[in-house]
C-alpha cells in the first residue's frame, strides 16, 4: 500500500520560513520524481516545486529564490523549505510521487498539510 505523509505544516507570520516534509512508503521511492502541489482558498491546485529521480528540480515563479525543495533517497523523504513566507502562500501543501522509471506515469498524492501565513 502506498502512503505519502505530510507534516511540518502550519502558522507563521510573514516572512517566517517552515519545512514541509513527506514520507513514502510502498513505492522504489528512486523510481519515482517528487514534488508539493498547492490550494489555496478558492484557487485552483497549483505546481510549487518538483524534483525528478535524477536531482533536478523546478519551481513556480511564484516561489522561485524563496523555497527549495531536496529528496533524501535514503529516507524516501522529500523536503520542501519555505522561507521569506507570503500571506499568498497560504494553501493546504500536497506532496506527489510520479513512477518514471518503468514509464506507467502512475501518481500518488499525500493528504495535504495546512499552510496559514498571517500576521
Amino acid at each position: 500500500q502506498v502512503q505519502l505523509v505530510e507534516s511540518g505544516g502550519g502558522l507563521v507570520q510573514p516572512g517566517g520560513s517552515l519545512r514541509l516534509s513527506c514520507g513514502a512508503s510502498g513505492i522504489i521511492f528512486s523510481a519515482y520524481d517528487m514534488g508539493w502541489y498547492r490550494q489555496g482558498p478558492g484557487k485552483q491546485r497549483e505546481l510549487v516545486a518538483g524534483i525528478t529521480n535524477g536531482d533536478s528540480t523546478n519551481y513556480a515563479d511564484s516561489v522561485k529564490g524563496r523555497f527549495t525543495i531536496s529528496r533524501d533517497n535514503a529516507k524516501n523523504t522529500v523536503l520542501l523549505q519555505m522561507n521569506n513566507l507570503k500571506p499568498e502562500d497560504t494553501a493546504v501543501y500536497y506532496c506527489y510521487a510520479r513512477e518514471v522509471v518503468l514509464g506507467t506515469g502512475r501518481v500518488h498524492w499525500g493528504q495535504g498539510t495546512p499552510v496559514t501565513v498571517s500576521s
